[in-house]
């Protein structure tokens, strides 16, 4: 029997298939540029973004009228454009409520393909930049042609260049404002010009637009036509991205174990971030230091960096953050800042800590040795971001320069007799006793009696005071919250190194912040540290004043004095809570030997 009749194809005509193949390599082979928009507030950057979408397409001409007309007031009613697709990142999350980092457009034209990332331009939205910028090849920096170069101007540029974006557009906008005036235009021009220079920005175009009115946008401006360089339009399909330099670098492929039984995998996942590799190559696996044929990357556990701090709380030195560079992750404690940067004068200012968006060059060390780049050379291994480990918000942006060459001359020497051994010898289980409550709460008076306890009972202890400490030790040290934050860090080490001699130790410090209790309990193991919440009300405290330094607080003599100018933290979860005002010292101690022998350490 005889199949059903094949049913005809249907071929388009020759010069049509032709056509159509061209167009399908055309767009196969175009190139792909991202870059990012920033810029001081009202400078009209949103307009600009309009703008380019509909020079691209993606607008019709009554939604960029609207647009221009009152680019705040966007919105989807009347036939206009959702002012989501159009508007910056901080207009979206106030009309909407919600939180945008950084908001992507991607439009083409014949000769590209651009992803935009769009930042608010806002101070304080500065993280917003950073995020954008870390993945751009090039950057649309605008100016208001009334206003010129200004300081967030400067900042922007400033990150720009560290981040290592190497092209730069100045768009000079609102040039109708200023009726076209060439000598506006080539004062701002000279001026970012001399400033580019100065923090190495090596390919600067400086474009007069009128990104209301669409002047040099697509097509040169009538209206200017003393100038005779490239449109916006121009410049991005034509500004040379460095693609050949990730190529050429050295092969890196950051991976991390994954498991996922639902999808029937476990192993190491990855992606190539630069360099090529190909079949027969050798590897090398970072930090183990298994073979490669292939340059690897350097290994160290202390760096020097570039820190952008984006948190709302300042940087403090000696307090750890969780530190995420690729797919590795570590504990990360930055010492005191060399020096933070104005942006405006590029002066090397001292400073102690780094506050919002201040930016600054510290030494920051790794509680892991990480395989790394220098950041000019990789970003993907050489960028990383601080988070608090409280709260999980990302707090700073890095970018590493080199590591120190101690983190390479230092090793680790094994010892025969360790801890357990110390430990066995004087029939004991180490641990931490931390004291923390307010001045006056009693700490001392009760952990001395907890000492004489163990003592009696034969054990083998040391009392860590306060007071005592700041004698000896932490002399040099004051009461500001840099100085609180170094005082606990040091305190906790020694805590951790007399732990390690097999003692009880007992440390009764104020210790106000619950980011360095944390701290001081991970340098132990788990079981070894007991918090000890002595709890006692301000005002019972303050009434008590056994030494007068609540008084002093009081008159303005004592500054940085914990509970009145200074905040204390008190322990979410402490291991003992002791209510001083329904305890004694003799039944607070009772307590804590009970604890220590329901948990087998005595």
């Amino acid at each position: 029997m005889a199949g059903p009749a094949p049913q005809p194809r249907l071929h388009p005509p020759d010069h049509e298939t032709a056509e159509f193949e061209r167009y399908l390599q055309i767009r196969q082979n175009k190139g792909l540029l991202r870059f990012i928009t920033c810029g001081s507030v009202d400078d009209g950057k949103s307009t600009l973004i309009g703008r380019l979408l509909y020079e691209a397409g993606l607008l019709l001409e009554d939604q960029l009228a609207a647009l221009e007309a009152d680019s705040k007031k966007v919105g989807t009613q009347g036939g206009r454009l959702d002012f989501a697709l159009v508007l910056d990142g901080l207009s979206a999350e106030r009309e909407q409520g919600i939180t945008i980092d950084v908001a992507y457009r991607i439009f083409a034209t014949d000769k590209r393909t651009f992803i935009l990332a769009d930042t608010p331009g806002h101070e304080q939205y500065t993280r917003n930049m950073v995020t954008g910028a870390s993945t751009a090849d090039a950057a649309v920096l605008l100016v208001d042609a009334r206003k010129g170069v200004v300081t967030q101007t400067r900042r922007h540029s400033y990150l720009a260049a560290a981040l290592g974006i190497r092209h730069v557009l100045l768009a000079v906008n609102k040039m109708d404002l200023v009726d076209y005036a060439a000598p506006v235009f080539e004062a701002i021009r000279d001026s970012y010009r001399a400033f580019a220079r100065q923090i190495g920005l090596p390919h600067v175009e400086c474009i007069p637009v009128s990104a209301l009115r669409g002047d040099n946008i697509l097509t040169p401006s009538e209206r200017m036509r003393w100038y005779h360089g490239p449109t916006v339009v121009g410049y991005l399909e034509t500004v040379e991205v460095d693609h050949a330099r990730n190529a050429s670098a050295p092969f890196r492929m950051p991976v991390q174990w994954v498991n996922r039984p639902h999808a029937d995998f476990r192993g190491f996942a990855g992606l190539v971030t630069s360099g090529i590799v190909r079949p027969g190559d050798r590897v090398r696996v970072q930090p183990s230091g298994r073979e490669s044929r292939v340059a690897p990357a350097g290994v160290a556990d202390q760096f020097e960096a570039t820190i952008i701090w984006l948190g709302d709380q300042p940087m403090l030195p000696g307090r750890p953050y969780w530190l995420k560079i690729g797919a590795k992750s570590a504990i990360a404690t930055i010492r005191q800042p060399k020096y933070r940067v104005n942006v405006d004068t590029l002066e090397h200012l001292a400073a102690r800590r780094l506050e919002l968006n201040e930016i600054g060059v510290c030494n920051i060390a790794v509680d892991r040795p990480i395989a790394f780049d220098a950041y000019r050379d990789q970003r993907d291994t050489g960028g990383f971001i601080l988070i608090d480990r409280l709260t999980n918000d990302t707090v700073g942006a890095g970018l590493l320069h080199f590591a120190l060459r101690r983190s390479q001359n230092l090793h680790w020497q094994a010892t025969n007799v360790d801890k357990r051994a110390r430990a066995r010898r004087k029939a004991q289980t180490p641990c931490v006793l931390w004291f923390t409550g307010l001045s006056g709460a009693g700490k001392s008076t009760i952990a001395n009696l907890a000492e004489e306890t163990l003592h009696a009972r034969g054990l083998h202890t040391y009392l860590l005071d306060g007071d005592n400490v700041r004698h000896g030790l932490n002399r040099d040290l004051g009461f500001t919250d840099v100085d609180r934050v170094e005082n606990i860090r040091r305190v906790a080490e020694v805590a951790k190194l007399m732990v390690d001699a097999g003692l009880i130790v007992l440390v009764s410090f104020i210790s106000p912040f619950r980011a360095e209790r944390r701290m001081a309990r991970d340098l132990v193991e788990t079981g070894e540290f007991i918090e000890i919440f002595v709890d006692t009300p301000l005002a019972v405290a303050e009434a008590r004043d056994p030494k007068g330094l609540y008084r002093k607080a009081r008159r303005g003599e004592l500054k940085n004095f914990t509970g009145i100018d200074s905040p204390y933290e008190p322990p979410e979860h402490p291991e003992i809570r002791i209510d001083t005002t329904a305890q004694d010292p003799a039944g607070a101690v009772a307590q804590i030997i009970a604890t220590l022998e329901q948990r087998g350490i005595i």
